[in-house]
């Protein structure tokens, strides 16, 4: 009942929401007499600031309409879906040159960006799309909101994850370069040994390995504590929940995202409450730069995904609390992952020094378990004074980690 007790609610609040954003442009907006009284400006401040902690949060737009090749060329970039799955779409970020750049492009290699399905939208990508389009070409993976699929569409579990991931890299290799963000590194990992021990000749150059679980063991975080705490019992009992009539995914169970994002709020609650006075403050002294700053931030850590159920379980239990992958017991479908068969396929691991996520060792893991790659073929990285999220967006990012994954696909390519 909390999913349909939510909806209510949030139908409840949005007369009060609606009203508050247009009184904050009444008290803001020049042309209107309001904007000139007394005390305006600092109205205008409070009511902005319900209106954007009650409203919903939509999935935002990648925004990227253009980059530049060769440092100079600045050519023009849309989405185009190259596939469609019940459960995800595979975008490519496709730029439209001109007869003199079309040689430049086909030299440039083809990039899988795997992002996470675990709680925001891949948008959450954009900063890492962005650096990396000028000189790769690039493919990301769209997840869907669990609670916009029929549920006659299916379950979605953690080996479906494993699929849709091996039959993009079919699609696209084996010229390809794969990097996962975080959550999708033990999947990646997965679908690889598994094409690995059987042979695939669609294999990828590389694998590119950011912030991820690979061995949760080692320095636990916060979150690797929570999955440990609690009994699956637990999780499946109290965060699981079926999608409200209202929607096309009407009766799947989901975990839904509104409970991801009371997670990810009460994990730093007073840094997000002094944002928000910040955000007060930089309205009041009319300081819009900075407030648009804060309006940017919390558009897109604010809009969440319900993740379905199953896949959300096993997750839980195969990564966190049982380490299936660094113990070398999961078996998918009856097929043990054995990430010792990958001989050809280079290996860059990448970690924050200050990720709070996925703690120091955790990616760098890898590299014991893929011990049948060459040593000259395997790299780590470690960014000093990163956070999790400076691994893939950020001035560190584009600064110093884009260009070394740059570096690393273009000597092995």
């Amino acid at each position: 009942m909390l999913y349909q007790f939510h909806e209510m609610n949030r139908a409840l609040l949005s007369p009060l929401i609606q009203w508050a954003e247009a009184s904050a442009k009444l008290f803001s907006n020049p042309i209107s007499p309001l904007a000139h009284t007394p005390f305006a400006q600092r109205i205008a401040a409070g009511y902005e600031l319900m209106y954007r902690l009650g409203k919903d949060y939509e999935k935002p737009q990648f925004d990227i309409t253009s980059t530049l090749i060769d440092g100079k060329t600045n050519v023009s970039v849309f989405e185009e879906v190259v596939e469609k799955k019940s459960f995800c779409r595979l975008l490519h970020f496709k730029k439209d040159a001109g007869a003199k750049e079309v040689a430049a492009l086909k030299q440039q290699p083809t990039v899988l960006l795997v992002a996470p399905l675990s709680g925001h939208h891949s948008t959450l990508l954009r900063d890492t799309v962005r650096s990396l389009l000028p000189d790769h070409d690039v493919y990301l993976t769209d997840w869907t909101d669990a609670r916009m699929v029929p549920a006659s569409e299916g379950p979605f579990h953690l080996h479906d994850y494993i699929y849709y991931v091996q039959d993009f890299i079919r699609k696209l290799g084996p010229d390809l370069h794969v990097i996962s963000v975080c959550q999708p590194t033990v999947p990646v990992l997965a679908a690889i040994s598994l094409m690995a021990t059987a042979n695939d000749p669609k294999l990828p150059k590389t694998m590119i390995m950011m912030g991820g679980p690979i061995d949760p063991r080692k320095s636990p975080t916060e979150v690797n504590d929570l999955a440990n705490k609690k009994p699956y019992s637990w999780f499946e009992n109290t965060v699981i929940y079926s999608v409200p009539p209202n929607y096309p995914g009407y009766g799947r169970k989901v975990y839904p995202g509104f409970l991801q994002h009371a997670g990810f709020v009460a994990m730093n609650p007073r840094r997000h409450a002094q944002s928000h006075w910040d955000f007060y403050m930089h309205l009041r002294e009319g300081d819009n730069e900075s407030a648009e700053e804060h309006r940017k931030f919390y558009d897109e850590y604010n809009a969440v995904l319900d993740m379905p159920a199953e896949y959300y379980l096993e997750t839980i239990k195969t990564v966190f609390q049982e380490c299936r992958l660094p113990l070398g017991t999961w078996e998918v479908e009856g097929k043990l992952v054995r990430p010792q068969d990958i001989k050809t396929v280079a290996l860059l691991t990448i970690e924050g020094e200050l990720d709070d996520i996925s703690g120091s060792g955790q990616t760098q893991a890898a590299h014991d378990l893929c011990s049948h790659i060459p040593k000259s073929k395997k790299q780590h990285f470690t960014a000093l004074k990163c956070g999790h999220y400076g691994i893939f967006a950020g001035r560190r990012w584009r600064e110093i980690i884009c260009p070394k994954i740059g570096e690393f696909i273009k000597s092995n390519s």
